[in-house]
């Protein structure tokens, strides 16, 4: 028992000590980025907000200099809001008497048409809505109410219509009743989702709801891309990190500097979600290559295994790098994961050694499974601890990446 209390406060005062780095780095006036990404590559402290803030400067959110944050902050924040009002799109909202078809109708062909930009949204937010719903299913944060939402955002007349929009999921184009050239009526189908989660009372909403709109403004900021399924596992981790910061003054801001630090990191993964670019240097086949490559080097037993066996990358490896491993480990593991990631200097190298690790690590249960076996082993990742596998990537990588 003694021994065992004396373990725990040599804990408690390790802990401490690294607190006391991360403070003494944080709080100068220029922060010292090199040194910043060295301490939180071997992991960032869950409390007191260290994580949400660091991944603010690891993604190149906030400037470096201290003095710059609240006007940076203050002109993202304003440039978020100006978001929402210029690009939540409802057809007639200022015509007279309400008349939605005035000057312009849900027929009209036209690309400049405010319903034919609405057709296209609706398309963009079914998706992303049936998308972000089964988000985290593990957890309930996604699924409750924001503590303390932008109000001035929430209680928005475009946000409470882009709600409505998604609530009603589409319009039905069927049911539009037509008098001679002119549509007098447009009648709203309702479909129910299956995973339909209660509404929240005015003023509030889910965490699900928050995303959503962060996806559908970064869809709509980005056309040449858009939405593709497997963002909102990109995006989930940063806003859980975000919104759940002790300090108020930041976690109420939540969901304007996700999007921006999403942004950020999409711009580093984005050939991943990009078909045509798939074999250039930095789409998702020349990630898979370099992986078997690693491999091939670390463990030619295994790799040996898997040209036997005919077992490509493809097949489980995909998901891993395109998703930066969101869905293979519990949310906790996945920011520990990401403290790394987020800090490798060449991102996204240090990616490519974790995902070497986690097969050698099953080498034994690989080097005498089949086919069928191996995959499922692979595309089901056992529990573990997160932290043998990043002990085990970092031997891998040989030497330091600072």
């Amino acid at each position: 028992m003694f021994r065992f209390c004396l373990w725990l406060e040599l804990l408690r005062m390790a802990y401490k000590i690294r607190l006391k780095e991360f403070d003494n780095i944080l709080e100068q006036d220029i922060i010292d980025l090199k040194a910043l990404k060295e301490l939180s590559f071997h992991g960032i402290p869950d409390d007191q907000g260290k994580r949400a803030l660091c991944w603010r400067l690891l993604l190149n959110y906030l400037p470096l200099e201290k003095l710059h944050w609240t006007t940076h902050l203050n002109q993202k924040r304003f440039l978020y809001k100006q978001y929402i009002d210029e690009l939540i799109v409802m057809p007639g909202e200022n015509e007279p008497n309400g008349d939605v078809t005035l000057g312009d109708h849900p027929l009209n062909a036209n690309p400049d048409s405010e319903w034919s930009t609405f057709f296209k949204d609706n398309e963009v937010l079914l998706q992303i809505d049936k998308d972000v719903r089964r988000l985290c299913p593990d957890i309930s944060f996604f699924q409750q109410p924001t503590e303390f939402p932008c109000y001035e955002i929430v209680n928005s007349n475009d946000v409470k219509r882009l709600h409505t929009r998604v609530q009603r999921k589409v319009l039905n184009c069927a049911n539009v009743e037509r008098k001679g050239l002119g549509i007098t009526k447009i009648a709203l189908s309702v479909k129910k989702a299956s995973g339909d989660y209660a509404p929240m009372t005015e003023g509030k909403e889910a965490h699900w709801e928050v995303v959503e709109r962060i996806l559908f403004l970064y869809a709509k900021l980005n056309p040449g891309q858009g939405y593709v399924q497997g963002m909102n596992e990109i995006i989930g981790p940063i806003y859980h990190a975000f919104a759940s910061d002790p300090d108020i003054s930041f976690r109420e801001w939540a969901e304007a500097d996700s999007f921006f630090c999403f942004t950020n990191l999409m711009s580093e993964v984005r050939d991943f979600f990009i078909k045509s670019l798939d074999e250039t240097d930095h789409g998702i086949n020349k990630m898979m290559s370099r992986m078997l490559v690693e491999l091939k080097n670390s463990d030619l037993d295994i790799w040996l295994k898997f040209q036997q066996l005919d077992l490509k990358p493809q097949y489980y490896s995909f998901r891993w790098i395109t998703l930066l491993l969101s869905q293979e480990f519990p949310l906790p593991d996945v920011l520990r994961l990401w403290d790394s990631l987020f800090s490798d200097e060449h991102r996204f190298d240090f990616l490519i050694y974790v995902c070497c690790a986690m097969i050698i690590i099953l080498r034994n249960q690989l080097l005498h499974g089949d086919f069928p076996s191996n995959l499922k082993l692979l595309q089901n990742f056992p529990p573990m601890d997160v932290q043998i596998i990043l002990s085990k990537a970092l031997e891998l990588s040989k030497v330091r990446i600072f």
